[in-house]
């Protein structure tokens, strides 16, 4: 698998031409030499404010289109982004263990710089708490690459076997229809929905992601629990 990282260090290199494409004529950029692997982006608010909202169009259709002059060339860039930030410029919001030293304002400010037409298209939103040194010392081993990996391959292939294609590919139609949601898990998804303030886009991520759910539990239909945890990787900045 293609894993292209952009570090902390490296970010301040790394313009909106150089994600996108580089060179005359244009070339293939960081986001296409990503696609099919993953596009790893660290201290995502740092990132100019242009090179962020480029990364909506191959979020949403896999491919990227440049125009200069007379010039139009579209590349492939149907990548995995994973984006890691901090919740506040110093790192503490919300930490037990040391206070933040950052005003509202500059919170604000910080967690603005990615828009919500961005964020509603990243699927999982998750929050990763600080721990002491005693619980990363002594945190019992977790469960095995192997033993996830089989897991996810049988949703997957649970997925491709009803419907053809993976959830991450389902459009608005399709998403109602193999989402198969029972009563009490369409009420909540309407609670959800209002309650959080999501947009349409939003709505049908996190029903996708329900999807997945329910297909990692071997279930045919989604109900409330998948529901709930689905909203649960949908949550909106600390602030």
């Amino acid at each position: 698998m293609v894993i292209q990282q952009i570090s902390q260090i490296a970010r301040a290199f790394f313009s909106t031409n150089v994600l996108l494409t580089s060179g005359s004529p244009p070339r293939p950029g960081e986001i296409s030499q990503a696609h099919h692997g993953v596009l790893f982006l660290d201290e995502f608010p740092e990132f100019a404010r242009s090179a962020l909202e480029a990364l909506r169009e191959p979020l949403e259709t896999g491919t990227i289109t440049i125009a200069r002059a007379a010039r139009r060339a579209e590349f492939p860039a149907r990548f995995q982004l994973i984006a890691a930030m901090n919740p506040c410029p110093c790192g503490y919001l919300g930490s037990t263990l040391k206070a933040c030293r950052c005003t509202p304002d500059q919170i604000s400010r910080y967690q603005g710089k990615l828009s919500g037409p961005l964020l509603d298209r990243i699927d999982l939103h998750i929050e990763v708490p600080a721990v002491s040194a005693q619980q990363l010392i002594d945190a019992p081993a977790g469960e095995s690459t192997a033993s996830i990996r089989t897991r996810v391959v049988a949703a997957r292939e649970f997925a491709l076997q009803r419907q053809g294609s993976p959830n991450q590919a389902l459009q608005a139609g399709a998403i109602d229809k193999h989402a198969a949601l029972d009563d009490a898990a369409r009420k909540f998804v309407y609670n959800a929905a209002a309650k959080l303030g999501w947009s349409a886009r939003s709505t049908h991520r996190a029903l996708k992601v329900a999807r997945t759910v329910a297909d990692l539990a071997g279930a045919e239909s989604v109900g409330v629990v998948h529901v709930a945890e689905a909203v649960q990787y949908r949550r909106a900045l600390r602030n």
